[in-house]
């Protein structure tokens, strides 16, 4: 990996920083009521989800660790195991979000957000090329954004993909709905 590349993870991880707090901080308690474009979640579950992606990467940083020293085809049997709980894994993945907002506080999203990304800038800096192209199989079912493979590298991206598209479902800058009689 270039010193460009990690320049660019490191802008996006303070762009996210920078974006979810304002979404967070803007957002009136309506706003956060409201429904989503395209999901079942209310804008704070959602505010959640996006947090929740960042979440993720410390054990998805550890399991590329764990499995970088095994043969492929390890990672790529439990990849297809993980596929095939697809269904189950959306149910928990929809009700995880749902309750990470009911107990998480806006304050409290944001400062976690800013603790995970910055975790992740710390450890970019430590991460020697060849660890940054090591990598293994996931389940390309759970999420649009993982691939059958992916590298160390790769990993520091998914989570900004991800909160990428979920920011374009938000509906927090709508009027509120008029009443009708």
């Amino acid at each position: 990996m270039e010193d460009s590349d990690r320049e660019t993870i490191y802008a996006e991880l303070l762009r996210v920083r920078t974006t979810f707090r304002r979404l967070l901080e803007d957002a009136s308690r309506d706003d956060l009521a409201r429904r989503t474009d395209g999901t079942r979640w209310t804008n704070q579950q959602l505010l959640f989800h996006m947090l929740f992606g960042y979440l993720l990467m410390r054990p998805l940083f550890v399991l590329a660790r764990a499995f970088a020293r095994l043969p492929a085809r390890d990672s790529r049997v439990l990849a297809r195991l993980l596929d095939a709980t697809s269904g189950p894994f959306n149910w928990i993945n929809y009700l995880g979000s749902c309750a990470g907002a009911a107990l998480f506080p806006r304050r409290g999203m944001a400062a976690k957000l800013d603790r995970v990304t910055l975790e992740m800038e710390r450890r970019l800096r430590t991460q020697t090329a060849i660890q940054l192209r090591s990598g293994m199989h996931y389940p390309a079912r759970w999420d649009p954004f993982f691939k059958d493979f992916m590298t160390v590298a790769d990993l520091y991206h998914y989570p900004t993909q991800h909160f990428d598209f979920h920011q374009r479902q938000l509906t927090l800058d709508q009027p509120p709905l008029q009443a009708t009689r």
